[in-house]
């Protein structure tokens, strides 16, 4: 699993029109290449993106990702501002720390108790309701709905399931703020790929 940060590291709104450009290039050279890819963040703007979280997996992931690591340039004069002195815009891509995945099954403590609320005098006196506790990141979530403590159980475990989710783009998106930081580090002389022109044209 590969995930690449787009930004624009507060750009201009043509900044932003490439970083929009990129995240649509990126997503077709995926689809060519049969590569999944699949945007988990984006943050839009006026004019585009301000930045955008992919997650690339396939056997060619790795060779697309690289591909598009580093500074982009585009050299155009400004489609908003004509009469704009400046010509050159640039953005960065950046790989992000991969985030290791939570298990699903395993280190997952379960506790039963007596239902609580409406339901009727067999959920009221039944230890049917299932409290599901992950040590790895203390979350815990309590299933009481169904009759059953079997089914409580498998309602837990998907509540659990979407929590852990939840915490996992939570981290995603720490790790994204802090690649931001380096974004103003942008090596302006040495860009990875070159466009030219309103149609985006790539200079070989």
């Amino acid at each position: 699993m590969i995930y690449l940060q787009i930004s624009t590291a507060q750009g201009p709104a043509e900044c932003q029109m490439f970083a929009r450009f990129a995240l649509q290039k990126i997503l077709r050279e995926a689809e060519a290449a049969g590569v999944e890819a699949e945007i988990l963040e984006e943050t839009p703007s006026k004019h585009g993106i301000l930045s955008a979280v992919l997650k690339l997996s396939g056997s060619r992931a790795e060779s697309l990702a690289a591909g598009w690591q580093g500074t982009l340039q585009w050299v155009c004069p400004s489609p908003l501002r004509p009469q704009h002195p400046r010509k050159n815009w640039y953005i960065g891509v950046f790989r992000l720390p991969e985030i290791p995945a939570l298990p699903e099954s395993e280190g997952i403590e379960f506790q039963t108790c007596r239902a609580g609320g409406k339901g009727g005098q067999h959920v009221n006196k039944t230890e049917s309701a299932v409290r599901a506790v992950h040590f790895a990141s203390g979350i815990a979530v309590r299933a009481e709905g169904e009759r059953s403590q079997h089914a409580n159980k498998k309602r837990a475990l998907e509540l659990l399931a979407f929590k852990l989710a939840e915490h996992h783009q939570t981290a995603l998106r720490q790790h994204a703020a802090d690649a931001h930081k380096s974004l103003y580090q942008v090596e302006r002389g040495n860009p990875r790929r070159v466009f030219k022109g309103e149609g985006f044209r790539e200079q070989g």
